[in-house]
């Protein structure tokens, strides 16, 4: 546990000097200014609305952020908190990455998108990016019959691939119905752009989340980061070598990361910094 915990405090000192440099302008990711007014009453037409079973949710640890439990507060100060070093910044797209699978990557992106979607000044949309093992949709309950994959392909539009579940206020999820094997090169050529493009222009108050493959298993996330305004890395204790944390924070030196999440932490008190 310390050496996690002495890789992180080394992560943060190279965060800080990293957003030090980040004011400078050497992040080349446009910024956008979040809109101040929250959204009004959202009528989902092409969004297809359903309802995830509460049993498949607890089970795969999804938190109601209404709730007073340990979990639902700690995603609650996780939000917070990123949202304030978004928004000092006008950051409206942050990628959830993390060096190995099973570090607990994916389920704090949904979490963290359903906490912030419960935060009235924005609506959210979660990604899943991580073609490698897609995982969003079977954690959700969504079949869905065309994804991402199909939107990086040109055999679907945005519109066709979105979902909303009910009873999760202003959260919509654009899930993957499949792995993609050049998911590389889809990500970071030309389609792939063009979505981030779209997706960040089509409502203004919007926080876009993209769960991405861990960073030591494909080149994926390396590739797609560029035209990501900032990160979040997730490492998971008794897990994640130190090593790997450091190489993984080495590697992605030129994002501005906005926080790590220290999962399966043994203390109570707040694993986030």
């Amino acid at each position: 546990m310390d050496r996690i915990r002495k890789a992180l405090d080394l992560a943060r000192q190279d965060r800080a000097r990293l957003f030090e440099t980040e004011a400078n302008g050497s992040h080349t990711v446009e910024a956008k200014p979040v809109a101040k007014q929250p959204p009004g009453f959202i009528e989902y037409t092409k969004t297809v609305v359903y309802a995830p079973r509460p049993e498949l949710l607890e089970s795969n640890r999804i938190v109601n952020p209404s709730q007073s439990d340990p979990a639902a507060a700690a995603f609650r100060m996780l939000r917070t908190q990123v949202l304030q070093r978004m928004d000092s910044r006008g950051w409206r797209s942050v990628a959830v990455l993390s060096p190995n699978a099973n570090d607990g990557k994916t389920t704090t992106a949904i979490n963290l998108a359903i906490s912030l979607a419960n935060d009235h000044r924005h609506t959210v949309l979660l990604v899943d990016c991580d073609l490698k093992q897609p995982a969003i949709a079977a954690t959700l309950g969504i079949s869905p019959i065309v994804g991402l994959n199909d939107v990086l392909c040109g055999k679907a539009q945005v519109e066709q691939c979105l979902y909303h579940p009910d009873g999760f206020e202003r959260l919509v999820v654009l899930p993957a119905s499949a792995g993609l094997d050049n998911s590389s090169e889809a990500l970071s050529g030309p389609r792939g752009r063009e979505l981030v493009a779209e997706l960040r222009e089509r409502y203004p108050e919007r926080i876009i989340l993209y769960d991405l493959p861990p960073i030591m298993g494909a080149d994926d996330a390396l590739a797609f980061l560029p035209l990501i305004e900032c990160g979040l890395m997730v490492v998971a204790e008794g897990a994640t070598r130190r090593e790997d944390l450091l190489r993984c924070m080495e590697l992605v030196s030129k994002t501005p990361i906005v926080g790590t999440v220290l999962n399966r932490s043994s203390t109570v008190t707040s694993a986030y910094g």
